[in-house]
């Protein structure tokens, strides 16, 4: 075992050709942080806990990663290895930055933040799973970041010992699981990033065993069997995977199955790399797991594995992991496979610097992220903030991609809405800009520990101390004047379960306050708000993601905490055009604006919630899209004023007047009426989303004085809500998409628990060869509360249910009438938000002429 220290690793540091940045993505329980283990052993961090990735202690008891941890290890590429990357790379040692992400889907935006920062995925997929949805998800996440994935097909060890297969049909397992990995690549084939299917005879898939430690490549097997038998590596390599076979009469290989009497021959794959797998299992596990495993010696002989006095004594299962382990040692085969066939920084950035980088391509500091140029102006990408030791301090963790980042440097911090060349004209601007700050200390994540670093070249993952005051949750810091933004990143999980927090004693609401300004930094995902009526809000992604945050809320801020009953945001919305258009008089009744609402469609609603469409984009070339794809007016849609609420949201002001004087006078006053009325709707004050405001008409008094914002902004807001009411108002609430693993017998009961909770199930499929069933359902988020306990209870335990929000639905009934389901819940929410308990009629807001 190789140890290795602080400067060796710096050393490697300068060579960006031999530093290779990857994740560890999969399923939840598909066995990320324990094959990271078998790594870390290998490479020369030995720690005798398991889960060392496991850094918090929640993490440890509940056994599932929580957050992203990265580590470096040091690897050395054997010789024989090294001719197939001598040309791109300086020397055979490497220096490898690996993040362990969490499974769980309420914690894919620590996946997300942590892809952003390196340039390859190993992807472990289940044997028995095989890929699941959310390992269909991170692989999505992975693909449109332009990250290179290679598989290891991991638990390999539960297929001969659980499930008892066959070499035929183990071979057969793992044919459909790479096929269905391949098939989610070629779902998301980004012309950028090329072909990056996978396969075993071009090395980019390894089976392990990540509890037992072993592993192996094709090719590492080819390379041991052409040493044996004399031929070329590349020929024996070809052989090793697919429809070859192995005639031991004719000594020859064959593509045919049968010999020519029509006997049927063995595949090669099953005879050389799975036939020796299976006699020592059969050798050591077949004596019942007795001291003395006979046969196991000639077989011992024939690998050339020679033990220890100490490890002859032992038997069973520790024996089967020595000897496994000395057969075929994961961490040579997966490091390999890493160094080998994920890209270098210099090679990545080369691919991904447009898709990063948000200014022209040719500036300075687009060419620097393109050519990692360490000695360019610094860019370094801020992608998530990491608690320290000390309270209320954190680590900025991200990788430089352009330049040197020193300790005590001074640099420009650049928040996400900062806009290069505005002149700090916008308040957005001003506040996302800190300029000539200084940073503390440079240091070397290393899971539970950090290692002290005097600089950090470019390519590399690193953490700063001293900048977390300026960076909430990511943040650009270079020192070019001219740069722009690394990209933000998009979250596939959003906020839609909310819970009111309020502590015990009113003497320690500071220290709240305090606590959710640090919980926006620890979590990516996880929003706090103060709600109309003073209440504390937090919203996370999901139960889990809830608990989490909600644990990390009272630990930031050292008091304890009442926690209210999960609260669901509903969306308003309305169904049809209004039935003719709205009349609101300003006070003074000199102005008048008539406006009509009409649904937007959900595929445009979803396009503008997904950034497809935004107010950010050139007003013609979205015109152009919306009279093309949506079937809009091309005149109308060149006429959008705003989108709401928050200059963003998914409801569009569009003036569709003709020949009125004064309208941009009026616009500011109209755009500000729409944000406020679509921030708080006009059913339960919830946000809208999927409406389209039009203004048909508007009367204005010929002097300005009597048109002023005064006057105008509340009338919008009137108007607006008396268009919704005239156009069936309906109540949408989230949906989350249901996976739910069980077997077969199991099945009866996951159907009366989903059916009692409004779910609609829509697909039910086999798992392979195993008895595992997958389903999945749309649950209601309202009704999802409890669900795993409520399965866990009617199955024994069996069922696994995973959730992740997938889409807005109209709640059955109208709001309007007196014992829907629909007015049901506006009531309970305008009671809880202390509003009069039915929605104000018609009258309150429309004026008649």
């Amino acid at each position: 075992m190789v140890k290795f220290t602080a400067e060796q690793m710096r050393a490697l540091m300068d060579k960006a050709t031999n530093l290779r940045n990857i994740t560890v993505i999969a399923h939840v329980d598909h066995g990320k942080t324990t094959l990271t283990d078998t790594l870390l052993n290998k490479g020369g961090i030995t720690s005798q806990a398991s889960r060392q990735m496991d850094t918090r202690p929640d993490e440890q008891e509940r056994g599932i990663t929580i957050k992203s941890t990265a580590i470096s290890i040091y690897f050395q590429l054997p010789e024989a290895e090294l001719k197939a990357v001598a040309q791109q790379t300086a020397g055979s040692e490497f220096l490898i930055n690996l993040i362990d992400s969490p499974g769980h889907v309420d914690f894919s935006s620590e996946v997300t933040a942590a892809l952003r920062v390196t340039d390859g995925a190993l992807v472990v997929v289940d044997t028995i799973d095989g890929v699941c949805v959310q390992t269909e998800t991170v692989l999505r996440q992975a693909l449109t970041e332009r990250i290179k994935p290679v598989v290891v097909i991991n638990k390999v060890d539960r297929a001969l010992q659980e499930l008892k297969l066959s070499k035929e049909e183990l071979y057969q397992s793992f044919c459909r699981t790479i096929e269905s990995v391949n098939a989610v690549i070629a779902m998301y084939n980004d012309p950028a990033l090329g072909d990056v299917q996978v396969s075993p005879e071009q090395g980019t898939v390894a089976f392990a065993s990540g509890l037992q430690g072993w592993g192996f490549t094709l090719r590492q097997l080819a390379a041991r069997y052409a040493r044996k038998f004399g031929v070329d590596e590349n020929k024996m390599l070809s052989r090793l995977w697919g429809d070859n076979y192995y005639n031991p009469t004719t000594n020859k290989f064959t593509s045919k199955s049968t010999d020519a009497d029509g006997a049927p021959l063995e595949r090669v794959f099953n005879r050389l790399v799975l036939d020796p797998i299976y006699k020592i299992f059969d050798a050591i596990l077949g004596a019942g797991g007795t001291q003395d495993p006979s046969g196991i010696g000639p077989i011992l002989d024939r690998l050339e594995i020679t033990l220890s006095t100490k490890e002859r004594q032992l038997f069973g299962k520790d024996l089967l992991k020595t000897v496994m382990q000395k057969y075929l040692p994961a961490g040579d085969a997966l490091l390999s496979m890493i160094v080998l066939h994920l890209p270098s920084p210099v090679v990545a950035q080369r691919y991904r610097a447009p898709m990063l980088y948000e200014g022209p391509p040719d500036d300075e500091s687009a060419l620097g992220i393109r050519d990692c140029d360490a000695s360019g102006p610094l860019v370094l990408f801020v992608s998530k903030m990491v608690p320290t030791s000390e309270r209320g301090r954190f680590y900025a963790f991200g990788r430089v991609f352009s330049g040197t980042v020193r300790t005590g440097q001074t640099v420009r911090i650049q928040g996400p809405h900062y806009i290069p060349g505005s002149g700090g004209g916008g308040k957005k601007d001003k506040e996302d800009l800190f300029v000539g700050k200084s940073i503390q200390r440079v240091v070397l994540m290393m899971g539970r520990h950090i290692q002290p670093l005097a600089d950090c070249p470019a390519g590399n993952i690193v953490g700063l101390v001293g900048i977390d005051e300026y960076v909430l949750k990511s943040a650009t810091l270079t020192t070019s004047l001219t740069a722009h933004n690394i990209r933000g990143m998009r979250f596939d999980v959003a906020p839609v379960v909310e819970v009111a927090v309020e502590v015990q004693s009113p003497a320690d609401l500071p220290r709240l306050v305090e606590g959710l300004k640090r919980l926006s930094k620890v979590d990516s995902v996880a929003q706090t708000r103060l709600s109309e009526s003073g209440e504390h809000i937090v919203a996370a992604a999901g139960e889990l993601h809830l608990e989490i945050v909600i644990k990390d809320l009272g630990d930031l801020a050292g008091v304890p905490l009442k926690v209210s009953q999960p609260i669901v945001p509903y969306r308003e919305s309305v169904s049809a055009v209004s039935s003719s258009p709205a009349l609101a008089k300003s006070p003074n009744k000199h102005n008048r604006l008539y406006l009509t609402a009409a649904p937007l469609g959900e595929t445009l609603t979803s396009a503008i919630e997904n950034g497809t469409i935004s107010a950010q984009d050139d007003p013609k070339s979205r015109a152009r899209i919306l009279a093309d794809e949506h079937g809009w007016d091309v005149t109308e849609a060149r006429r959008i004023w705003a989108f709401g609420p928050e200059g963003n949201g998914a409801n569009v002001l569009v003036d569709t007047t003709k020949g009125v004087q004064y309208m941009n006078e009026i616009k500011d006053s109209c755009v500000a009426g729409l944000q406020w009325a679509t921030k708080a709707g006009v059913l339960a004050e919830e946000p809208m989303r999927g409406t389209r405001l039009n203004v048909v008409d508007v009367m204005l008094h010929p002097d300005a004085i009597h048109r002023g914002s005064g006057q105008i902004l509340q009338t919008m807001r009137r108007v607006v809500n008396a268009a919704s009411l005239l156009a069936q108002p309906v109540l949408h609430e989230p949906i989350f998409l249901v996976e739910i693993q069980c077997p077969n017998t199991a099945i009866g009961g996951v159907y009366s628990v989903l059916s009692m909770r409004r779910a609609q199930v829509f697909s039910e499929e086999q798992r392979g060869t195993s008895a595992l069933c997958t389903i999945k359902a749309h649950v209601p988020v309202s009704e999802s509360f409890g669900l795993s306990s409520a399965l866990r209870q009617a199955t024994g335990g069996q069922a696994f249910p995973q959730s992740i929000f997938d889409h807005w639905a109209a709640v059955p009934g109208s709001a309007l009438d007196k014992g829907s389901r629909a007015e049901e819940i506006v009531t309970k929410i305008r009671t809880r938000k202390g509003l009069n308990p039915s929605v104000p009629p018609l009258d309150t807001y429309l004026d008649r002429l």
